[in-house]
């Protein structure tokens, strides 16, 4: 399974649902919370060019946030992104 990377912030409830989304794929994740410091959304900006959280990479790939991954799953494209 290709690594998962999440950003996220406090009291985000799009985030929530992504990753339990997430979970009811059994994909094991990694969540990076941008409050946890100021520099961290500049970070996310830069990478993504988007303002919003949740965040989602699979390996190297931007998804984008849980309208994404929810559209991905969706249209069955979304297993095999997380067997790569």
């Amino acid at each position: 399974m290709p690594e998962i990377v999440i950003y996220t912030a406090a009291a985000c409830g799009y985030c929530v649902m992504a990753k339990r989304l997430l979970e009811r794929k059994g994909a094991t994740y990694t969540e990076i919370n941008i409050d946890s410091s100021p520099g961290l959304r500049t970070e996310v900006m830069e990478r993504t060019k988007r303002r919003t959280v949740p965040q989602i990479f699979i390996g190297e790939r931007h998804i984008g946030g849980f309208d994404d991954l929810y559209a991905l799953d969706q249209q069955r494209l979304l297993d095999p992104l997380l067997k790569d």
